[in-house]
């Protein structure tokens, strides 16, 4: 991991179009600004852990109901 100081108004690039400037400084709170191409999705930590975890148990969906689901069709092919 990268560390550096920074105080307010001044900026980190990364790459050649994502920029992270420090916007504000508050006892042990810091602001932080991000500029970055629409392109790239950019999420709090919390937000961004809670969306990867959505989308594994969307794809691994629960194998008892799939079981559940072919049951009830095979018994409507049956009328």
């Amino acid at each position: 991991m990268l560390v550096l100081s920074r105080k307010k108004g001044q900026a980190v690039m990364i790459g050649d179009n994502i920029e992270i400037s420090v916007v504000d400084i508050s006892g042990e709170q810091v602001k932080i600004g991000i500029k970055a191409p629409k392109n790239i999705a950019v999420y709090r930590e919390e937000i961004y852990r809670e969306i990867k975890n959505e989308n594994a148990r969307a794809a691994c969906p629960d194998i008892a109901r799939l079981k559940e689901f072919g049951k009830k069709d095979s018994k409507e092919d049956k009328k």
